[in-house]
C-alpha cells in the first residue's frame, strides 16, 4: 500500500467514524422518543481510491409491519368508538342491579299497584302509585336525552376530526415539500420523515389510509376505497356541524349533514370508501346505531302509553284524550312515534307537581267527581294491563310479544348484550395492535447495541488516528533523508 493509499484510508476512516459517532448518539439521544426511528449509517468501499465511501442514513423501518400495525389501531380506535357508545347507553336505560333502571322503576309502579289495589282508599298509596308512575316517566326520557347527547357529541366528533384531518393533510403536504428540497441540497430527512409518520398514525386513526411511494421521497395517501387525501396536495374535507340535533333529525332527510372531500359528496357508510376508522364510526352512530336505540326507546314509550291509553281500560277516556302517560301532555298519536321517549309525560291530571287528583287513577282519569273509595277495579284493569302480552317490532329489539315488565327487560338486556359484545370485541382488538405495536418498538433504539457500537468506534477513530500518526512519522523520515 502506497502512503497516498494509506493516507486515504485514515483520513475517510475519521470522516466516517466521525459520522458514525454522530448517527449513533442521536439513536441513544432519542431511545424515549416517541415515533423517532433507529438510523443506520451506510457505509461501502469506493470504486475509485482506496478507503471508505459514506452513503446516506437509512431508518429502521419494515413497510409491511408498519401498514399491519396501522390497521389494527384504526381498528382498535374504531371499536373504542363502539364501545364507548354502548356502555354509555347500558348505563342511561340501567342494568340488572340498578335501581334506577327503566326495567326497575315499571316493577315498582307494578307492586305501587298491587299495594293501591289492597287499599283503593289509602290516598297515601294512590299519591305514591303517582310517584312511581312519574319515576317510569323520568327512567325514559333520561335514557332519551342522554342518547340525544351521544349523537350530539357523535356530530360534535365528527366536526373535530374533519378539522384536525384538513390541518394534518396540510401539515404532510408542506414535509413531503420540505423533505423534497432536503434531499436535493443533500441534507438528512430522517427526522421529518419520522414527523410525517407520526402524523400519518393520526390521520390512519381517523380514515384508514394506504401509503404509495412517490419520486423524491414524497408520500401519497389514498383510503382503502381508493379516495385520494394526498397527492402532490392535500384533499380538503367539508362538514357542516349542526349545534343541536333532534330525534327525526337524519342525513337521509337532509337535517343533518354529509361529508365533502373537494366538494364531492362522499358515502359515510360503514362500508363506504372511507371505511374502517374513528370518523366513520361517529358517521354511523349519528345515523344509524343512535337512530336504532331511539327507535327502540321510541317502541317501550308507545307501548306503555298505549297499555293506558286504551278507552276499553277506563270508560272515562276519550278517543282523542291521554292516559296515564302522555305525548308531551296530550294524547298519543301513532303517526307520530319518532322522539317519543323523550316526550314522555305523566298526566297532569294525577302528577303529583300537578294537580296531584290521584284519586283518578282509582274512579277514572276524567271521572266527574270521586267514586267509591273501596273500588279497586279500575286499578287492577292496570295491572292487567301491565301484563297483557302485546307485540313489538323493532330492528334491534325484532318482534317481541310480551307484557311490560318483559319488554322492559328487553330493552335493557339489548343493550347490555352489545355493551358487553362491543368489549370483547375492544379487548381482542387491544390485544392485536399491542402485539404489533411491540413488534415495531422491537425495531426501535437498542441502547445496549448502540452503546456496544459506539466502542468499537472509539476504537476504530483511534486506529485511524493512529495510522495518521505513523503516515506523519514516516513523511518526517523521509524528509530528513
Amino acid at each position: 500500500m502506497s502512503i497516498t493509499s494509506a493516507l486515504n484510508s485514515a483520513m475517510t476512516g475519521l470522516t466516517a467514524n466521525a459520522r458514525l459517532s454522530q448517527v449513533t448518539s442521536e439513536n441513544l439521544a432519542n431511545a424515549l422518543t416517541p415515533g423517532y426511528s433507529s438510523q443506520k449509517l451506510n457505509l461501502s468501499t469506493s470504486q475509485y481510491a482506496a478507503g471508505v465511501r459514506i452513503g446516506d442514513v437509512e431508518r429502521n423501518v419494515n413497510p409491511a409491519l408498519q401498514s399491519t400495525t396501522r390497521k389494527a389501531e384504526a381498528e382498535y380506535a374504531k371499536i373504542g368508538v363502539y364501545s364507548d357508545f354502548y356502555s354509555r347507553m347500558s348505563n342511561f336505560v340501567g342494568t340488572v342491579d340498578d335501581n334506577m333502571s327503566i326495567s326497575t322503576q315499571i316493577s315498582n309502579f307494578d307492586a305501587a299497584l298491587v299495594e293501591a289495589t289492597s287499599r283503593p282508599d289509602s290516598t297515601e298509596r294512590l299519591h305514591d302509585l303517582s310517584v312511581k308512575a312519574d319515576l317510569i316517566v323520568q327512567s325514559i326520557t333520561d335514557a332519551a336525552d342522554g342518547l340525544n347527547n351521544q349523537r350530539l357529541a357523535a356530530e360534535s366528533s365528527i366536526d373535530l376530526q374533519v378539522d384536525q384531518l384538513n390541518s394534518q393533510l396540510k401539515e404532510l403536504e408542506k414535509l413531503n415539500a420540505r423533505i423534497v428540497v432536503a434531499q436535493a441540497a443533500g441534507g438528512s430527512t430522517t427526522a421529518m420523515e419520522d414527523q410525517r409518520d407520526l402524523l400519518i398514525d393520526t390521520v390512519n386513526q381517523a380514515i384508514p389510509v394506504n401509503v404509495v411511494q412517490r419520486d423524491q421521497g414524497r408520500v401519497a395517501l389514498f383510503t382503502v376505497g381508493g379516495v385520494a387525501l394526498l397527492d402532490g396536495r392535500a384533499s380538503e374535507l367539508s362538514f357542516d356541524a349542526k349545534r343541536t340535533i333532534e330525534p327525526q333529525m337524519t342525513q337521509d332527510n337532509g337535517l343533518l349533514s354529509g361529508l365533502e372531500i373537494n366538494g364531492l359528496a362522499m358515502d359515510t357508510s360503514i362500508n363506504g370508501p372511507l371505511r374502517g376508522g374513528t370518523l366513520i364510526a361517529a358517521f354511523d352512530i349519528r345515523d344509524n346505531v343512535a337512530v336504532e336505540a331511539q327507535n327502540d326507546l321510541d317502541a317501550v314509550a308507545r307501548d306503555l302509553v298505549e297499555r293506558f291509553q286504551d278507552p276499553a281500560l277506563d270508560a272515562t277516556i276519550g278517543l282523542t284524550d291521554a292516559g296515564i302517560f302522555t305525548d308531551s301532555g296530550g294524547a298519543f298519536d301513532p303517526a307520530d312515534t319518532v322522539g317519543l321517549a323523550a316526550r314522555l309525560e305523566l298526566n297532569d291530571l294525577v302528577a303529583m307537581d300537578g294537580q296531584a287528583e290521584t284519586w283518578r287513577l282509582r274512579d277514572g282519569l276524567y271521572a266527574a267527581a270521586e267514586g267509591d273509595p273501596g273500588d279497586a277495579s279500575q286499578l287492577i284493569a292496570y295491572s292487567e294491563a301491565i301484563s297483557e302480552n302485546r307485540t313489538v317490532s323493532t330492528t334491534k329489539l325484532g318482534t317481541i310479544s310480551s307484557d311490560l315488565n318483559t319488554l322492559s327487560a328487553s330493552l335493557m338486556s339489548r343493550f347490555a348484550r352489545d355493551s358487553d359484545s362491543a368489549n370483547n370485541s375492544l379487548s381482542f382488538a387491544a390485544t392485536s395492535y399491542t402485539e404489533l405495536a411491540q413488534a415495531e418498538l422491537a425495531l426501535g433504539v437498542d441502547s445496549d447495541a448502540e452503546l456496544q457500537n459506539m466502542m468499537l468506534i472509539e476504537n476504530a477513530y483511534a486506529a485511524n488516528a493512529r495510522m495518521l500518526s505513523t503516515i506523519d512519522d514516516m513523511m518526517e523520515s523521509l524528509l530528513r533523508i
